[in-house]
């Protein structure tokens, strides 16, 4: 660190908890360590338990809610304004399409001199109608209230503008991109023994022999499940040797309102539906190729983990993700909506272990070079001390 970022003070508000205890922690662990005074902001949820609060690092329970609800958008808004106001934080910055704005709103009327918010994909895009209207101007909004705007991808800057949202030069990255990075001794698949993968293949009852497909996320219509499963399912009629894994919660269950009837599922003895985890890299550990049908995203944080793992990835040809994923080198992108492109790059590398094995080596030298946690975490940190003028 080139600058003293000591007894700062930092507020960081994330609509909901998973988003904050799973891509959030480590950075805000790191400006604690460098002498910085943060407070966490979301709803409640299980996940907290996951953070060790005091000696500089705090939490703060906000419900927002995810989806537009008056009397609680209000509720929240005036809990936020009094939180900025008692603090007097020198930074507030704020992910996600609700805290951006309320926290936008909130800062400004408590006058909090630097207020930040970083663009991690726009759900307004698989929108129609009013809705998508509102929400793209609720996006206007947050940059018109907010002091700086980030993106977390090259290609969410372009299209940020392309849409009229910011004008150019307006937006701007952090470094390579990703709101926090990977942290790199964590997800390293040397981690893990043979012995240690042959444990877990038994527990989910998947041979040795067997390939492994994973996906890790909210298990939603958004994010392409269906054309996923129903590519997996052309696999097995195939006779490929393939079983599927789904890691991580319903939407509903993490604060969404979409829901996807996975009953048929559990007449294949090949899909595994895991749930929420603590630790997926575990499932990355045994896993052939990670897979990422999504029709939006901002740049992958689960991309970019499988990545880290030294897996290949199969992925939808959409801005955030085209930033996570080098088409040809370290995955293969396909149309989004298009199930037969799904199977065909699946089938693909599949069939091709090699090819497969030398994408998944360069997708970890590349996440590497460009989004290891260190030094992202360093760069947003040098990013804020810019920001306050700090000599």
């Amino acid at each position: 660190m080139k600058h003293n970022l000591k007894n700062i003070k930092i507020c960081r508000v994330s609509t909901v908890p998973f988003f904050m205890v799973f891509q959030l922690k480590g950075q805000a662990e790191y400006l604690r360590d460098i002498g910085m005074q943060v407070v966490l902001v979301s709803s409640e949820g299980p996940e907290w338990s996951m953070i060790n609060t005091g000696n500089g690092l705090d939490v703060e329970i906000i419900n927002i809610p995810r989806q537009v609800d008056p009397w609680n958008d209000l509720i929240a808004l005036i809990r936020l304004t009094k939180l900025f106001l008692k603090h007097r934080f020198d930074i507030v910055h704020s992910t996600t399409p609700k805290a951006g704005l309320l926290t936008a709103l909130a800062a400004f009327i408590a006058r909090v001199p630097i207020r930040i918010h970083t663009f991690t994909g726009q759900p307004w895009v698989t929108l129609k109608g009013f809705i998508r209207y509102a929400s793209r101007m609720a996006d206007r909004l947050i940059g018109a209230l907010s002091t700086k705007c980030y993106a977390d991808s090259h290609s969410q800057i372009h299209f940020l503008v392309k849409e009229g949202i910011f004008a150019p030069g307006k937006i701007s990255i952090i470094g390579q991109g990703s709101l926090a990075g990977i942290d790199m001794e964590r997800f390293n698949p040397g981690n893990w023994s043979l012995t240690d993968k042959q444990k877990l293949r038994r527990g989910l009852g998947i041979a040795e022999s067997s390939k492994v497909i994973v996906f890790i996320g909210r298990i939603s219509p958004d994010k392409g499940i269906a054309e996923l499963i129903s590519a997996f399912y052309k696999l097995v009629r195939l006779k490929y040797d393939v079983h599927l894994l789904l890691v991580g919660p319903q939407d509903q269950d993490c604060g969404g309102i979409s829901s996807l009837d996975l009953s048929s599922t559990k007449q294949c003895l090949n899909i595994h539906c895991v749930g929420f985890t603590e630790c997926p890299e575990n499932y990355l550990s045994i896993a052939d190729i990670y897979c990422l049908p999504s029709y939006r995203e901002g740049l992958p944080h689960s991309v970019l983990e499988a990545a880290a793992m030294g897996l290949p990835t199969v992925a939808t040809d959409i801005y955030g993700v085209t930033d996570a994923v080098v088409d040809g080198e370290t995955g293969i992108l396909v149309p989004p909506r298009d199930e037969h492109s799904l199977l065909v790059a699946l089938k693909r590398l599949l069939d091709h272990s090699d090819e497969s094995i030398k994408m998944g080596k360069a997708a970890r030298t590349r996440c590497l070079r460009c989004f290891d946690s260190v030094q992202v975490n360093a760069s947003t940190a040098e990013e804020y001390a810019k920001l306050l003028k700090l000599p």
